[in-house]
Formats: structure tokens, C-alpha cells, sequence
């Protein structure tokens, strides 16, 4: 009987482990030579049966210990970019070579800062109607703040029936830019379920936001300072910003002329710039094309291999995405990328490498996506959805969050115009938490990376030096150093 029982409970192991739905598995994918050094799956969770209301998720098995690592939700923001912006241009397993050849596709190669390397990653594509996600009911992409997290907690807890060998594992939702509103408002709906006693019962440990949208005044005020710390404009010119308009950049007086006419200088200064990178360029019109229609397509950058240095393609574009525009998230509907810019691209940036690949047709059925009549072309960011910011203020959200237990990371890339460091700054102090480690630097491969200050009830802000708004686009060591770190519970 004992004997029994043991064959039982070992052949019960043995189908949890191997769980995963094999028909979820990509087994190669166009571009890229050799074999993945992991398992890689994607494919479609349904969140609403009766809206038919899917969610497009890919999902990189850990390089290192899967069965241990973290399981991390990315969430790019927008609202309406897809996540793959992460996973082709930021953190994901490969780095992309654009296609030497017009009809050519780009060459993968494996990436070795990916953070795949210390946690299983899934890539959700989140609301419907963005990236590979839809809906059946075309209602549905009218949505905001509060429905996007109900849908994201109902992709999680179908997600993992799916994948129940990683349930046990630590738990952690990550994302950038309007992701600042995605990963609280769901880190809150997770924990509400936890405590509701919904099944299956995530191990939920903590939530990184980097360069976050977060609170309409804080983020609003950001930008003055910032353009004025960063030298862009004159201390005279501060000075009478400062006089004229009381210090307050969100909330003038529309009847103080003065004060406008200061704001709007300021405006004229700085336009030009790479808002999401300020030591970057900012590429305009045709000349994107001139740029990526030469021999190397894409930038190459040296790294130190050993006692050797190779060029390697990378993944940094010196372009950046996100909203708001220079502009605090306001409550009510939020204008997509391509509202703003009056055009279908998003401004000073280019995702030919991005939209080349994914819309191939080879690519797309690799990668498990719906036919073209249900999602006909992928773009970086959509203007199909009707997106409203309904949840208000995230400080409210992230102090029930951390008294609650939860880590938590604030990380910002320190020259990006578009959610300024000083913004994220100035809200994490306003905590009123005691700061438990003071004002320091980090240190990455030897070298200072940025500076830090720990807060209690675990929460932690941090800069990453040189920076600009898509950290891991811009600083792909120092960011799996700090992402690595903060997984483990280690000091940064």
C-alpha cells in the first residue's frame, strides 16, 4: 500500500511539473538560430466568455532555476502599447539586428542581460484591443484604470490554472511609464483576492514601477525642476518661474499671464529634445529613415567580453515611448500616442524592427497569435481603444500596498523629460515613511549606477544614472543588477 501511494503521489508530481500546456510551446520562431535557452509559451486567455474578451500573453521560462525563480508580469504602458515593446526592445530574451534587405526579417540573438536569466517573465499585452489582445464585443475597448486591473487579475488566475508548477513561486508585477496607474491598481487587486480567498492563491511578494506615472500634482510639478536641475534653462529664467507662478508648474492661475509666459518659454527652451532621454537625439520626419536605411541599421555598442570586446546589435533605439507628453495623468479619458502626436507614430521614435518582425506571418504563427481578421496588424501602440483614468492618485494605492507587507521598488531612469525622477522622488518622500537607509549610491559592475534611499515598510526609491525613460533599453546591466537584487531581497 505504502509502495502505492508513493507511485501515486510521484505521478501526481510528475503532471504538475509537466502541466504546461504543450500547445502553448514555441519550438522556434523565425529569425533566430539555434536553441532557446529555455521554454518559451504564448497564446490566449479568456477573461470574459461572454464578450469573448482574450488576452495575449508570452511566457519565457527562467534560465536559471524556474521552479524557484520569481514568476514576473511585465506591463508596458501607453495606455495601448503592447508589452512586446519590453520584450524586443528592453529586457526580453533576444537583442534584434534590422533586416539588411527590404523583404528581409531581423536577426535574433540571444540577449545576455535578459531578465530571463533570474526570473520566468510573462509579457501580457493588456487591455484588450492592444498589441495582440481583442475582443469580440467592440464595447469592450472602451475601458480604464479599474476594469484593465479586474481584466489583468482574471488573465492572472486563469493564467496560473494553466501553469500551476509555478504557483508556489514569488510573485512580483512590473512595468513602466502609464504601467505606473497598471501595476498598482493590479498589485491591489491581487491582494484583495488574496485576502478574499480567491483560488488559485497568488504568491504575491512585491511590484516594481519604473519612471511611473503616478499622481496628477507630483508628476506635474516634476518638470520645471528637473529641466532647471538638468541646466537646460537659465537660473534667471527658473527664478522668474518660481516668482510669477508661486513654484507651481500643474495648477496655475489661468488668469496669471505672467506666469504663462514664463511656462511657455520654458516650453520653447527645451522643445527638441528627446523628451524620454534628454542625452539622446530626438529623430524627425524622413530622417528616421535616412538613419535606419544605412548599412548598419541599428546603433552598435562595445561591450567588454572578457578580455575581449565584440560588437553586438543592441537593443537601445534612442527612442523612447510612453505618455504623458510632458503632462500629469489628469482623471477622465487619456489620449493614446497617436491621438497626441496627430499621426500613427509615436513621437521621436522608430519600431520598423518591432513591426517588421511581428507582422510577419511566419512570426505571428510561431508565436501562437490569432488569424488577421480577429487582430489584422500589430502595432506598438493602439489608438483602437477609449482609455479613461478612473482610479485617481496611486499614492493611496501604494501605502495600503507596503503597510500591507508588500515590497515595493520606485526605480527612475535620471534623464527622462517625459516622468521626471524628481516627480517619483518627491511622491515616495511624501510617504511620511522613516527613511531606514539614507541617500546613497548603488554601485553596478564597479561603478556608481545611480542613487538610492530605502524607506520602511519596504519601500525603496532609486535612479539610474544616464538613463532615460525605458531603463533596460538604455541600461541593460544596471538593470538586471538592480531587478536581480530586489527579486532576491537583497541590498541594491
Amino acid at each position: 500500500m505504502v509502495f502505492y501511494i508513493v507511485l501515486l503521489h510521484f505521478f501526481l508530481s510528475f503532471v504538475i511539473i509537466q502541466s504546461a500546456p504543450e500547445s502553448a510551446l514555441i519550438t522556434q520562431i523565425p529569425g533566430f538560430d539555434g536553441s532557446f535557452p529555455s521554454k518559451h509559451y504564448a497564446g490566449y486567455v479568456t477573461v470574459d466568455e461572454s464578450h469573448g474578451r482574450n488576452l495575449y500573453y508570452y511566457f519565457v521560462v527562467s534560465e536559471s532555476k524556474p521552479s524557484q525563480d520569481p514568476v514576473v508580469l511585465w506591463l508596458n504602458g501607453g495606455p495601448g502599447c503592447s508589452s512586446f515593446d519590453g520584450f524586443i526592445y528592453e529586457h526580453g530574451p533576444f537583442n534584434f539586428e534590422a533586416a539588411k534587405t527590404k523583404n528581409g526579417l531581423p536577426k535574433l540573438h540571444l540577449n545576455p542581460y535578459s531578465w530571463s536569466k533570474v526570473s520566468n517573465i510573462i509579457y501580457l499585452d493588456s487591455p484588450a484591443g492592444v498589441g495582440f489582445s481583442y475582443s469580440q464585443n467592440k464595447s469592450d475597448y472602451i475601458t480604464g484604470d479599474l476594469k484593465t486591473a479586474a481584466d489583468t487579475h482574471a488573465f492572472l488566475l486563469k493564467w496560473f490554472q494553466l501553469y500551476p508548477e509555478f504557483l508556489a513561486n514569488p510573485f512580483f508585477i512590473v512595468g513602466e511609464s502609464y504601467a505606473g496607474v497598471y501595476v498598482p491598481t493590479l498589485a491591489f487587486e491581487v491582494m484583495k483576492g488574496i485576502d478574499s480567498g480567491a483560488t488559485p492563491r497568488l504568491n504575491l511578494k512585491g511590484y516594481l514601477v519604473g519612471n511611473g506615472v503616478t499622481d496628477d500634482k507630483y508628476d506635474g510639478n516634476a518638470f520645471v525642476p528637473f529641466v532647471h536641475g538638468m541646466g537646460l534653462i537659465s537660473d534667471d529664467l527658473y527664478e522668474e518661474f518660481v516668482k510669477e507662478c508661486n513654484g507651481n508648474y500643474y495648477e496655475t492661475d489661468p488668469s496669471n499671464d505672467i506666469c504663462r509666459e514664463k511656462l511657455s518659454k520654458i516650453d520653447q527652451v527645451v522643445d527638441g529634445l528627446n523628451i524620454y532621454n534628454i542625452l539622446e537625439p530626438c529623430y524627425h520626419g524622413t530622417a528616421t529613415e535616412e538613419i535606419t536605411t544605412s548599412n548598419n541599421r541599428l546603433p552598435v555598442s562595445f561591450r567588454m567580453l572578457g578580455e575581449t570586446e565584440r560588437p553586438l546589435p543592441v537593443r537601445k533605439r534612442m527612442f523612447g515611448r510612453a505618455w504623458p507628453l510632458r503632462a500629469p495623468v489628469r482623471d477622465g479619458r487619456v489620449p493614446t500616442w497617436p491621438e497626441l502626436s496627430n499621426s500613427g507614430n509615436v513621437p521621436c521614435m522608430n519600431d520598423e524592427v518591432a513591426s517588421t518582425w511581428l507582422n510577419n506571418a511566419e512570426v505571428r504563427k510561431a508565436i501562437h497569435t490569432v488569424e488577421g481578421n480577429l487582430v489584422e496588424n500589430w502595432v506598438l501602440c493602439t489608438d483602437n481603444i477609449e482609455f479613461y483614468h478612473d482610479a485617481g492618485s496611486m499614492i493611496k494605492y501604494h501605502r495600503n500596498l507596503t503597510s500591507n507587507g508588500y515590497r515595493a521598488l520606485i526605480y527612475s531612469g535620471d534623464h527622462d523629460m517625459c516622468v521626471p525622477f524628481t516627480g517619483s522622488e518627491a511622491w515616495t518622500r511624501s510617504m511620511g515613511y522613516k527613511i531606514v537607509d539614507e541617500w546613497r549610491p548603488w554601485f553596478s559592475n564597479g561603478q556608481v549606477a545611480g542613487y538610492t534611499q530605502g524607506y520602511d515598510n519596504n519601500l525603496r526609491f532609486l535612479t539610474i544614472k544616464g538613463s532615460g525613460h525605458t531603463v533596460p533599453e538604455y541600461k541593460p546591466q544596471e538593470a538586471l543588477d538592480f531587478f536581480k537584487r530586489f527579486l532576491a531581497g537583497a541590498s541594491i
